[in-house]
């Protein structure tokens, strides 16, 4: 039986008429990020707009991650800007970018392992007002798995039921961009699908921009609206999706 998501999250999430001015959400100017003396990124310059799908590829250890951590603040950048609907993210720790929309899926989903479903979700209330401290009907429509294991510990989950509550923990915070790393590591196709389903709704419905951190190409191919490709800590091509068949996109994609 499939489950009927309503019209666009008409129970707490942002719809489409809350997005309204600028098209670009999301701005990186030239941001550079260092371990200590290793520089992670070099740089870097992307957008992420509203109603769309970005996606980050390439290789391991060429700085994808480190530039969603830039983004979420959960490590300090060492030159350059983000801007977030045109307010400087420079300096804000991640709660304060919680609270104006950046809703975060990290890579390995970090959910709490003794924490129930229900729990899980709830620690997404924390940048909310107490006005929008429910859970939204629509995630159990586009996850139903976790309706029917709300009382179960997040532990004894499997991965791909695990990462489908990191994306509705995200939800819950009722974000303006969505950003997602690696969502299909290590999860089963069935699972992917489930997972891309929900992508492309939330950019369809909701109108939220949406930056994805990916290695999986046919799933960027599938979903992205606009690509970029990292090596070694740069943006080395940006473009369509389309344009992910170009020799000089394969070219860094491969090992």
């Amino acid at each position: 039986m499939r489950h009927r998501v309503s019209p666009p999250f008409q129970r707490g999430l942002n719809s489409p008429a809350s997005f309204e001015g600028a098209r670009t959400m999301l701005t990186i100017d030239n941001v550079n990020l260092h371990y200590g003396a290793a520089q992670a990124l070099r740089g870097v310059s992307l957008s992420a707009d509203m109603g769309k799908i970005t996606c980050v590829l390439g290789r391991n250890g060429v700085g994808k991650s480190s530039l969603l951590r830039a983004v979420t603040g959960q490590h300090p950048t060492s030159g350059g800007s983000i801007t977030f609907q045109g307010e400087t993210l420079d300096g804000l720790a991640p709660y304060r970018r919680a609270k104006l929309g950046v809703g975060y899926v990290p890579q390995g989903r970090e959910i709490f392992p003794l924490l129930t479903v229900k729990e899980n979700l709830e620690t997404g209330f924390a940048p909310l007002p107490a006005r929008d401290r429910n859970i939204p009907d629509d995630i159990f429509s586009l996850f139903p798995v976790l309706q029917s294991m709300l009382s179960r510990r997040g532990g004894d989950l499997s991965g791909g039921q695990q990462q489908q509550l990191a994306i509705g923990r995200a939800m819950v915070t009722r974000p303006k961009i969505l950003v997602l790393d690696e969502p299909t590591e290590g999860i089963q196709p069935s699972i992917i699908k489930d997972i891309g389903r929900a992508i492309r709704y939330l950019r369809d419905s909701t109108g939220m921009a949406i930056l994805l951190v990916e290695q999986y190409l046919d799933f960027c191919r599938e979903l992205a609206d606009q690509v970029y490709i990292m090596d070694r800590g740069e943006i080395v091509h940006e473009g369509p999706a389309e344009t992910l068949d170009t020799p000089e996109a394969r070219r860094h994609l491969t090992v």
